[in-house]
């Protein structure tokens, strides 16, 4: 039997069946040559890099993409409070100690640096608290700007109205535990709607800024605003000796101790049409489907030079109709009406502490003071803030007085002592 060609068919299944190398397989003579094709990633990868985030840390932890289209920076922040009220014999009636504020935010910008944003989110039980029409209360600022230039910006969303110099302040940029009576009374707190700044250099060091806003009227986060108008509020700020170093006129106390006298003079006015709340934008929702036409002031001053500063905040409310709300003939609510002053000093020693005065006055208008069962509520206060690292970390200690003069006695807490820490970055 001729074997030959089954050895010949076996001999070329071997051949065709061996492995192939995944560049190439040749013969000695080069006269074969067989390639596979293997596949490019370095496109690939190069897109995945370019698309990769920077991180960087400092001023919170910012994410940024190699292409720049947009910028996302995180920043938390904490304030962990302990407050002991005492009556006028210093006898501790109330002890609270809680997680005053705990904040999430994000800012940065998208598509272009001119088209920013930001959103500022509060866990606390204080920053979440329901409103008086049942909203929930988590969302503090959710904005959108267009910033074509340093000269001038308009935004659309919910931040803070630019009205008293204390409440533009941030919490965590302040030289006591927590602002004036004043300033909780009189403020006008955050608000829904359009924002507009313009910044202008008129001559020598003279700067100039205007800030102004049409807004819901009723506050954050308030939503159904069924038969309320809107609110119109303006500002205008003078610094006859030029800016304060370090954003300073946002920030109380004088960290960046200015080697040259500066000064802020400003003032505000806002119009509430047919608001649905006693103070506007914060308060109790007004009894039965009431409405009240409210107008508010403001007067802010602000000298820094060398570690010493000081601060005087005026602001006051009017009421347009009766500031009473009433039921067959009965008073069941009332807009707080009338005035506060509030005046505070302080100096930072080399060594980072500071020590801190401040006088709050309160008098309402005449018509609700029987109401109010106060002809002037007054408090004063003494804090000291050791800065650990300037207002991102640092600890406070104030201690204040409350005197009211009251038509009916009430047994009110006299004397209050707080201890907070502060942490943020």
């Amino acid at each position: 039997m001729n074997y030959r060609p089954i050895f010949l068919l076996g001999l070329l299944l071997m051949l065709l069946t061996l492995p192939v190398s995944a560049k190439a397989v040749k013969t000695e003579s080069d006269s074969l040559h067989i390639e596979t094709e293997e596949p490019n990633y370095a496109d690939e990868l190069e897109q995945i890099r370019m698309h990769m985030p920077n991180i960087e840390v400092g001023n919170g932890i910012s994410f940024q993409p190699k292409n720049k289209s947009y910028k996302l920076t995180m920043r938390i922040r904490m304030q962990n409070l302990v407050d002991i009220d005492f009556n006028d014999k210093f006898e501790a009636q109330d002890i609270d100690a809680r997680v005053k504020r705990l904040r999430l935010r994000f800012d940065g910008y998208i598509y272009t640096p001119k088209l920013t944003y930001l959103v500022q989110l509060g866990f606390s039980p204080y920053d979440m608290k329901t409103l008086p029409n049942g909203n929930s209360n988590i969302v503090r600022d959710a904005m959108i700007y267009y910033v074509p230039n340093a000269t001038w910006n308009i935004g659309f969303g919910q931040t803070k109205i630019r009205a008293n110099r204390a409440r533009i302040n941030s919490s965590s940029a302040l030289q006591f535990v927590d602002r004036s009576i004043v300033n909780s009374e009189f403020n006008l707190d955050r608000d829904f709607g359009f924002f507009g700044e313009y910044n202008q250099h008129l001559f020598g060091n003279f700067d100039l800024a205007a800030k102004a806003s049409v807004t819901t009227g009723e506050g954050r986060n308030w939503g159904n605003h069924k038969g309320s108008g809107l609110a119109y509020t303006g500002r205008v700020e003078l610094f006859p000796m030029g800016r304060f170093s370090g954003k300073g006129d946002a920030m109380e106390g004088d960290y960046e101790r200015e080697q040259t006298p500066k000064i802020l003079l400003a003032g505000a006015y806002s119009y509430n049409d047919r608001t649905l709340r006693a103070q506007g934008s914060n308060g109790d929702q007004l009894l039965f489907d009431q409405t009240r036409n409210l107008s508010s002031y403001f007067v802010d001053f602000i000298f820094k030079y060398q570690g010493f500063a000081f601060y005087t905040d005026f602001m006051g409310r009017i009421c347009h109709s009766s500031p009473l709300i009433k039921s067959k003939g009965v008073v069941e609510q009332y807009v707080l009406t009338g005035y506060g002053l509030n005046v505070q000093a302080s100096y930072l020693f080399p060594s980072n502490w500071e020590i801190a005065l401040r006088n709050s006055t309160i008098i309402p208008e005449e018509e609700v003071q029987p109401y109010a069962n106060y002809r002037s509520h007054n408090q004063s206060t003494i804090g000291v803030t050791k800065y650990l690292i300037d207002h991102r970390l640092k600890v406070q200690t104030d201690l204040s007085y409350n005197y009211k003069d009251e038509f009916k006695p009430t047994g009110y807490n006299r004397w209050q002592l707080r201890f907070q820490v502060e942490l943020g970055f």
